[in-house]
Order: C-alpha cells, then sequence, then structure tokens
C-alpha cells in the first residue's frame, strides 16, 4: 500500500534521544540496522527496503555503491562529525547533503585529549601498574612523572575540536600554539592562542603535539618520520582525530630510538588494530578503541542532533551549518 511516511534508516545503538524525536512524527517510517555491518549485507538491506529517505550512518561506510543501493535519498547524516568513511563526490552529483552532529561529542573529545596528556605525563598506567605489583617502595622513583603547567602544547586543527581542547589546556596554565591553515592568526590570537604557521618550526617547541585535524588526502601522513624527528625527545603525540594522520611505522621508530617520550592514540590506521601491531606491545603508548566521541552524554547529544538534521531536510528547513558538503544548498 503506497505511504506518504518518510522511510529512515538508522542504527541499531541509536541513543534515546534520537529515538524519541522519531517516534514523536507519524510521518515516518523507522528501519535499523547492525552498526557493524558488512559492506554487501549493507547494500542488500538499502535494496531490500525500496524507498529510503533518510540514512544515518555510524560507523558504516557510504560510497557509490551503497547510494546505487538506495533509492529517494534526501540525506545522509553522521551520529559523529568524521566523514572519510562517506564518498561525497557522490553525494554531491545528487545533491544530497552530509550532515554531521556538530559540536555533539566536541567536549568528550577535548577532555580524552587532555586526558592522554595528563595520563603519559602522570605516568598514569604505569604507576598504576607499579602500585598492584606491589612495587611502591622500590620503583616509585625511577621514572618521574611531569606537570602540564608551564609545558607548550601544538594544536593541530582549530574547529569545533581544538578550540575546546585550547580554552582545556589554558586553563592548566599551558603556553598553546595553533596551526590550522584554514583559520586566521586574528582569530587564533582572539581565543588567547599563539599562531604557528609554519607547522615544523611549532613542533620543535611543543611538549605536547595534539591532532584535531580531519582526514583528508592532505593530512594523510602528516605526522611523518621527517616531523617527528623535529620533535623534543621528551615530547608526547596525541591523536584523537583519524587513524593514518599519523605514520604509524615513523612513531614506533620515534618511540623504541628515545625520539619521542610517549602516545596517546585513540584512532590508527586499521581499526580495530592488528592484535600484532607493534605500537600495542609499547609501554609508552596508551590507547581507547576509538571512544574519544562516546560518552553516555555525547551519544545522547550525536543522536539528537543526527535525527534533527534528517528532520531539517524533510521539514524544508535545513540546519546549514550542520551540511559538510554546502555548495549542494545552492
Amino acid at each position: 500500500m503506497a505511504t506518504n511516511k518518510k522511510k529512515v534508516l538508522v542504527p541499531q545503538d541509536l541513543g534515546q534521544a534520537g529515538w524519541d524525536l522519531l517516534r514523536a512524527r507519524d510521518d515516518i517510517e523507522v528501519a535499523t540496522f547492525p552498526n557493524f555491518i558488512t559492506r554487501a549485507d549493507f547494500q542488500d538491506l538499502l535494496r531490500g527496503h525500496g524507498k529510503v529517505h533518510a540514512v544515518v550512518l555510524g560507523s558504516t561506510p557510504y560510497g557509490p555503491e551503497e547510494f546505487q543501493a538506495t533509492d529517494g535519498l534526501a540525506v545522509v547524516a553522521r551520529v559523529g562529525v568524521g566523514f572519510d568513511a562517506v564518498h561525497i563526490p557522490t553525494l554531491n552529483a545528487a545533491k544530497v547533503p552530509l550532515m554531521t552532529a556538530g559540536t555533539a561529542n566536541s567536549p568528550s573529545v577535548a577532555e580524552l585529549a587532555v586526558f592522554f596528556m595528563m595520563t603519559l605525563a602522570k605516568r598514569g598506567a604505569m604507576f598504576n601498574t607499579l602500585v598492584q605489583e606491589g612495587r611502591w617502595v622500590a620503583d616509585r622513583m625511577k621514572q618521574m612523572p611531569a606537570d602540564l603547567n608551564g609545558k607548550t602544547v601544538l594544536i593541530v586543527g582549530f574547529g569545533r575540536i581544538g578550540t575546546r581542547t585550547a580554552k582545556r589546556c589554558a586553563a592548566m596554565e599551558m603556553e598553546v600554539l595553533v596551526h590550522d591553515p584554514y583559520v586566521s592568526e586574528v582569530s587564533i590570537r582572539a581565543a588567547g592562542c599563539e599562531p604557528a604557521p609554519d607547522l615544523d618550526a611549532a613542533l620543535a617547541r611543543a611538549d605536547f603535539l595534539t591532532l584535531h585535524c580531519p582526514k583528508t588526502p592532505e593530512t594523510v601522513g602528516l605526522i611523518n618520520a621527517d616531523r617527528l624527528a623535529r620533535m623534543k625527545p621528551s615530547a608526547y603525540l596525541v591523536n584523537t582525530a583519524r587513524g593514518g594522520i599519523v605514520d604509524e611505522p615513523a612513531l614506533h621508530a620515534a618511540l623504541t630510538g628515545g625520539k619521542l617520550a610517549g602516545a596517546g592514540l585513540d584512532v590508527y590506521a586499521q581499526e580495530p588494530p592488528d592484535p600484532n601491531n607493534p605500537l600495542l606491545k609499547l609501554d609508552s603508548v596508551v590507547s581507547s578503541p576509538h571512544m574519544a566521541g562516546v560518552t553516555t552524554e555525547a551519544v545522547e547529544r550525536k543522536s539528537e542532533v543526527s535525527i534533527r538534521n534528517v528532520l531539517s531536510v524533510f521539514d524544508g528547513a535545513i540546519i546549514a551549518e550542520n551540511v559538510v558538503n554546502k555548495e549542494v544548498l545552492g
């Protein structure tokens, strides 16, 4: 039977706030899919649902094959802010907006970046093991912790997350350098930070390097062997952005060669990483499983924003600030 309802395909783990918005509408039909699904199965699912007007994505990729399997698409929404797994040229050609969750997870990612800095500097993982293993007296003075106070942090990427990370670092009385070729020096100074247009020169000054830039052809391999060699041996690297921005073999070589003190990694080039990835064997590396933007609060915020994005398209009042490919708005 024909229906005027709009069909929305959402991941099964969509937060309650998103579900509440969907259930409040009588013009929406909802179908779900597992957040971890093969591309072939996802394409079959899209074809099997007939018209699908909106696709809400967690970690599931969406490319030309998925688009060809989708009939009636009006919007793709990410429950998050990254979009490297979505093929934007395909959406542009069809004038379909790609929308992200705006600032919904920005505080959460900024907090994890600072948590990594503190864990590394304060030797949190090592000290916890030392106490648990009864090595309090014998080993506690062998590796001294360090302060963040008075240290220099270099933030690469000064968008929604980078700006929030800067505020948290400034609150701990750190000197904050910012490298972002797409943000004016005036804006960076207005935020109380020092512009660092020359990335290579800034790396030599940094006690902490934290990455908050998107993964693009321009940023893949941005932190390579040459740039790691410019850093202080006492410095720490934090990546809560995307795997692939850091050259992992080069990072391993720097850590094992005494050229870098440690790293905090929420993301890897391959996810989940190979259990034999040599970075996972190093005591100088602390990791989390791509959870920077996944907290109890962030899940609800992201779910709400992603569904509001979809509804804004259906209602003819698109939330333009959350559209990635703004060229389709014309």
